[in-house]
């Protein structure tokens, strides 16, 4: 039998109820898609970075030179994370080209307080933050609403790519996805003895 069991029924159009060896699994059908769909698109995240999104009209933005000195001296950070940003001047940048995920964003200002974080403290995690943050708005969007009615091959489903899905004991906002509820415990509650 599979981890997570089979699904039996739905409860209040919010939870799955599904058997395991052990007993009773309840599922929060919306918050443990979120995490397979997160975690879903954090594996296509690469491509987009790959696919960044050449700008017609660099984005110029006027920096002080020990900025644009930091710039230079971490270009390939911002390559890796699909940005292509140069010195155009002592105190300009031009930002060529962004982030698929990040071009409705304010890059002159991700990149200012990028740089301004790798002077003050060596590092920067504003870029993948900002991305995070999308990718977690997304997947939110994207998943399963309350008081949508599955079939159970549909919550079989959802129960097998959670088993293959890191972290899907957490939703993306850090509450569970599952609780398992042992026989024991329940027969406890009926006050019967096995």
């Amino acid at each position: 039998m599979p981890p997570l069991g089979y699904a039996m029924a739905q409860l209040k159009g919010a939870y799955i109820l599904a058997e395991n060896k052990d007993g009773l699994i309840l599922i929060d059908m919306h918050a443990a898609h979120e995490r397979v769909v997160y975690e879903q698109l954090k594996l296509l995240l690469s491509e987009q970075i790959k696919n960044s999104q050449p700008l017609l009209v660099p984005v110029v933005v006027s920096v002080s030179i020990e900025e644009a000195d930091c710039l230079e001296g971490n270009q390939a950070l911002f390559e890796q994370l699909g940005f292509e940003v140069s010195r155009s001047s002592p105190q300009t940048l031009a930002i060529r080209t962004v982030p698929e995920l990040l071009r409705s964003r304010d890059v002159a200002q991700l990149v200012k307080d990028s740089l301004a974080d790798l002077i003050e403290q060596g590092y920067s995690d504003r870029i993948v933050d900002s991305i995070e943050s999308i990718l977690s708005t997304m997947a939110c969007h994207g998943s399963i609403r309350e008081n949508r009615q599955l079939t159970l091959p549909e919550m079989n489903s959802l129960l097998r790519q959670m088993e293959k899905t890191d972290r899907s004991g957490l939703c993306n906002h850090g509450r569970p996805t599952w609780k398992q509820i042992d026989l024991a415990e329940i027969d406890r509650w009926f006050h019967r003895g096995r």
